[in-house]
């Protein structure tokens, strides 16, 4: 009988974005948990019970950093990697969070610090080749092309499921 790696898809990654004229930056967090301590990272979490994916985009986002987009993407990819503590393969929907350029970030004890990066310099701090991979793909579809309406999650519209 074939032995088959278990796929796990329960969690959203939130590549946070501000903009000023032709600049963009992005939002990274410093791991403080058990988990990646001490390694750049993005917004990330889990999906709780009754929680549609983009639920857990805002609220994470929220948790983590105290922010709240202007805008929100569904970037139409997930985040993937082999876990070895599951021995399978984990993969989290990303979304893409524009914040107004002077939003005040509040970290919660997840995380020790934050920084913003310009794009094109944030693969010098990430530790994973799919990070460097998801923040590209941003890059590619959200920053050197707007992001279209299709990708667009009126958040601000919807009701909580």
């Amino acid at each position: 009988m074939p032995i088959h790696l278990q796929i796990r898809s329960a969690g959203v990654s939130v590549v946070v974005l501000r903009e000023e004229g032709s600049r963009t930056e992005a939002l990274l967090l410093r791991r403080a948990g058990e988990i990646f301590t001490g390694a750049w990272c993005q917004v990330a979490g889990g999906i709780e019970e009754q929680e549609a994916a983009w639920e857990t985009a805002l609220r994470e986002l929220r948790e983590e950093t105290d922010l709240i987009p202007t805008e929100l993407h569904s970037a139409g990819i997930c985040e993937q990697f082999y876990d070895l503590r599951l021995d399978g393969i984990y993969m989290a929907p990303v979304f893409v969070a524009f914040v107004d350029l002077h939003s005040d970030v509040t970290l919660n004890r997840e995380h020790s610090e934050y920084k913003w990066v310009i794009l094109e310099k944030v693969d010098e701090h990430l530790a994973t080749p799919n990070q460097r991979e998801m923040f590209a793909h941003v890059r590619r579809h959200f920053v050197e092309r707007k992001p279209t309406e299709w990708t667009r999650i009126d958040f601000k519209n919807r009701r909580a499921t």
